[in-house]
């Protein structure tokens, strides 16, 4: 509900937002390809890009998308790292203090790469949000920064990042899993030096899928 008269004087600088449906069609499109704009409805293509500073939260935001999303994306990170034959370099170094030797087994040998610094390289908002960049998001994304003039100070990064897991929970709501996990893998994780490769059929997959 809106008071229809402000008890105070508005604080925030208003920012300007896309209104335009051709110009968010137009980043769909450079995102999920040709048919973009058809894969997801007017609603729910709204709403994706939508972050809870907009409008108060009155016209709803993207948080529980960008969960689903974040897990969808975490889950193809994992699966590449475990099938990346380059993953090595991701490998946890550290030692034990008193000498002793982990067990080791082939079938679980990459598994240690998971204990490294490698998902959260490629997981870092600033990667997610450089890759958002690519596809036209920042132009479209609907929020209120707390400084209009230091975006990078408001948080952007982190902005852009949850809208484009939301849009990937988006897809996986009204897509289905296999195509919100094939558009995390080839548009999202290969832009930022994971090669995933296809994963249908791989070991990781098959014991996930299990």
């Amino acid at each position: 509900m809106k008071a229809p008269v402000r008890a105070r004087a508005e604080r925030q600088e208003k920012f300007e937002v896309n209104g335009d449906p051709a110009k968010l069609d137009a980043m769909y499109a450079r995102f999920l390809g040709r048919s973009g704009p058809k894969m997801l409805s007017d609603e729910t293509k709204w709403l994706a890009v939508t972050h809870k500073s907009f409008d108060h939260a009155r016209r709803g935001f993207n948080d529980r998308m960008a969960f689903l999303g974040r897990q969808i994306v975490e889950l193809q990170t994992s699966l590449g790292l475990l099938n990346n034959v380059d993953a090595n370099g991701y490998m946890s170094n550290s030692q034990d203090a008193y000498g002793r030797q982990p067990f080791h087994h082939p079938s679980i040998e990459n598994v240690e790469v998971l204990n490294g610094g490698g998902k959260q390289f490629f997981l870092h908002h600033k990667q997610i949000s450089g890759v958002a960049a690519r596809y036209g998001l920042p132009e479209v994304v609907r929020w209120q920064p707390k400084d209009v003039h230091d975006l990078p100070g408001s948080g952007c990064d982190m902005v852009y990042a949850q809208a484009l897991y939301a849009i990937v929970g988006a897809l996986a709501l009204e897509q289905g899993g296999q195509v919100a996990n094939k558009i995390a893998r080839e548009r999202i994780l290969q832009p930022v030096g994971l090669r995933t490769g296809s994963l249908e059929g791989s070991p990781a997959e098959q014991a996930i899928s299990s």
